[in-house]
């Protein structure tokens, strides 16, 4: 009888062994999943107009965000400004002395961003002043 319930405790263990590793390997692979689609790049391109504004802002992950007003356009709308982020401080930097000025941004629309990544889906990672 002793034999049967250690066999039994054995069998039960070794399943539950395997029920934790399927769902550990299951488990990571649907982090991996959602990691690429969160950061899946859904268009890149260029926008120009006068940059009007850059800050570093946030609560808990600090981002650098910015407002460019589209050329074109006679008043400030909602329409007439363009959100974005801004990915690294290098840019960053380099966009304050720009400020004010007429710009053209390259960025990268991405599916849905992380939190630590920026307030929009908008993420320039280059910046050039035109003259």
């Amino acid at each position: 009888m002793a034999i049967e319930v250690d066999t039994l405790g054995s069998r039960i263990g070794n399943m539950f062994k395997k029920i934790l590793v399927i769902l550990i390997f299951a488990g990571i692979a649907s982090l991996t999943v959602y990691y690429f689609y969160r950061n899946w790049t859904i268009s890149e391109g260029t926008r120009t107009g006068i940059l009007y504004k850059i800050s570093k802002k946030g609560r808990i992950f600090k981002t650098y965000e910015g407002e460019l007003m589209l050329g074109n356009s006679p008043m400030m709308t909602k329409e007439s400004i363009w959100y974005f982020s801004v990915e690294n401080k290098e840019v960053y930097q380099e966009m304050q002395q720009f400020e004010g000025k007429n710009v053209k941004v390259h960025y990268r629309e991405k599916e849905d961003t992380f939190p630590w990544q920026g307030d929009t889906d908008y993420l320039v990672y280059d910046v050039q002043i035109i003259k």
